[in-house]
């Protein structure tokens, strides 16, 4: 038996961290596990099943920005290195100024790949988002046209190209959907947290844009799988990879089959919550392209209110990571729209929740109600 990796993760309690930490728990994949975050976990809202996973021995507090700690991080009481290093961590909240990206996300990037490359590591799985690609008609490919449309993807990419010019980093790049799954707390929350206040004032929910507008998804039980995969592939020598077509850097979509879209979401929402749902017409989303500020904070105001009514009335007074606020960034009439065949085609890599579907957001909405965050 060859011994199995051992794994460090930087943002080892953030959304994706925290279940890459259960998935390699849960299937004892590794020979050690380290958990940096700069947040406690009492304090990152951890379901009961993260427990053993991601706390104890396992975790490190630290800043991984901060050049002074990397040693710490690093270091092992064996004096080896670690194998895989996924980097998790960044700024994930929407709409920050630049300075909160360059500092949390890009110098984080930067500061964990060359302590990597300086001890050589094995794989440095760096994590990235489709919103750095160009929409285009057809799904984007990892080699199509870049022009990222939120802060977050714009220092996302220069975090990758920074990355990729650092002599002796063992490199690759994954590039996600719209990831949801159990206790997720964006995007398909702020969706299922705003048609739980249109129940309640009995009203229909409109969206902006059409239903065709693309918001690709892929569920987080397939986005650790694919983590997983990848690291595996790349120290078992990157099969199936051609340096000349596909670039010096192995580049992977992770996103489901489904081809999700604004409207498939409306469908869903419309049959989990029983209520009327449909899109704003072209005059209003017009009116709504030139002010979109004030159209995002009209319906912020309008929801926000409502939403502390049903928390109260719930008698949940410390209220979870949950909030029907809506991000300016995340409404633009943007398509996130990603071509996944690479995955499955280089690295083998199979899709266990090709789709997204009522099931699976009702099972979202549960684990919301388990841990006391949904009135």
């Amino acid at each position: 038996m060859a011994e199995k990796p051992s794994v460090l993760i930087i943002g080892g309690l953030g959304y994706i961290g925290r279940f890459l930490a259960l998935h390699i728990h849960q299937n004892d994949l590794a020979s050690e596990v380290r958990l940096v975050d700069k947040v406690l976990p009492q304090l990152a809202w951890l379901a009961p099943e993260f427990d053993e996973a991601c706390a104890g021995s396992k975790f490190m507090q630290a800043d991984a920005s901060r050049e002074q700690a990397l040693a710490r991080i690093f270091d092992r009481a064996d004096g080896k290195q670690w194998d895989y290093v996924f980097n998790c961590g960044g700024e994930t909240r929407y709409s920050q100024e630049d300075e909160v990206y360059k500092v949390r996300s890009l110098s984080l990037s930067l500061a964990v790949a060359k302590e990597a490359a300086k001890r050589n590591v094995k794989c440095f799985v760096e994590l990235s988002t489709g919103m750095v690609y160009k929409p285009d008609s057809a799904p984007s490919k990892e080699q199509d046209k870049l022009k990222p449309w939120s802060r977050i993807a714009v220092y996302k990419l220069q975090a990758e190209e920074e990355l990729a010019k650092i002599e002796g980093l063992n490199l690759v790049i994954v590039r996600l959907a719209h990831v949801y799954g159990a206790y997720a707390s964006q995007w398909v929350a702020t969706a299922l947290c705003m048609a739980r206040v249109y129940k309640a004032l009995e009203s229909e929910m409109k969206w902006l844009w059409t239903k065709d507008l693309r918001t690709n998804t892929v569920h987080i039980h397939d986005v650790t799988r694919a983590l997983w995969a990848i690291a595996g592939w790349y120290t078992a020598g990157k099969a199936n990879w051609d340096e000349k077509s596909m670039g010096k850097v192995p580049t992977f979509n992770v996103v489901d089959k489904g081809v999700t879209t604004q409207g498939v979401i409306a469908d869903i929402i419309g049959q989990v919550f029983g209520i009327q749902t449909g899109f704003q017409g072209q005059l209003i989303s017009t009116f709504a392209k030139l002010n979109l500020d004030s159209v995002v904070d009209d319906v912020n105001d309008e929801l926000l209110g409502p939403w502390a009514e049903l928390l109260s009335e719930a008698g949940i007074t410390r209220p979870g990571p949950l909030t029907p606020f809506m991000e300016r960034e995340l409404l633009k009439d943007t398509d996130l729209s990603m071509d996944g065949t690479r995955l499955e085609e280089v690295v083998g890599f199979k899709y266990e929740k090709p789709e997204i579907s009522r099931e699976l957001v009702e099972e979202v909405i549960e684990s919301y109600k388990k841990m006391k965050w949904w009135p």
